[in-house]
């Protein structure tokens, strides 16, 4: 069987990635495996140009890296305990093609993500993050999906 050396784990901070998490958490503790923790924040519009009101971009983008930030330390905090193999990441861009490129960057064996199971119309207009991983990577994907019952 292959051993896992590096788990990458992404999370967009949903209820169907925790429960993908436990997947992760559980192989990285299996193999003693580094786990990489990726959340990517989605580049928002630029509005560089156009009137908005009381806010810079930059004040925007600086704001919610924090708030990422933030909420990555608390997810840490809150999951991991004891473990210490892991690394934390917060990248601005697309989320496939971040989540992609840091596996090959870091030399992942396996990404761990959730999926929404997101169906019809709600699935063209959105896409699938994780059928985008799946479909691009070079690296083995594990997709959880979450029992909605």
């Amino acid at each position: 069987m292959k051993e896992f050396k590096n788990i990458l784990y992404a999370t967009d901070f949903s209820e169907s990635s925790d429960y993908a998490f436990q997947y992760a958490f559980s192989l990285a503790r299996k193999y003693d495996a580094r786990l990489l923790l990726v959340h990517v924040i989605n580049e928002p519009v630029d509005l560089r140009g156009f009137y908005v009101p009381h806010i810079s971009f930059e004040k925007l983008e600086e704001e919610i890296l924090q708030g990422a930030q933030k909420m990555m330390e608390k997810f840490c905090r809150t999951h991991l305990g004891d473990f210490k193999n892991y690394e934390p990441f917060i990248l601005p861009g697309i989320p496939y093609d971040e989540i992609i490129k840091k596996a090959d960057e870091q030399q992942a064996d396996l990404i761990v993500m959730g999926t929404h199971g997101r169906t019809g119309l709600d699935h063209v207009l959105f896409g699938s993050t994780a059928e985008k991983v799946v479909r691009k990577s070079n690296v083995p994907v594990m997709t959880i999906r979450i029992n909605e019952e």
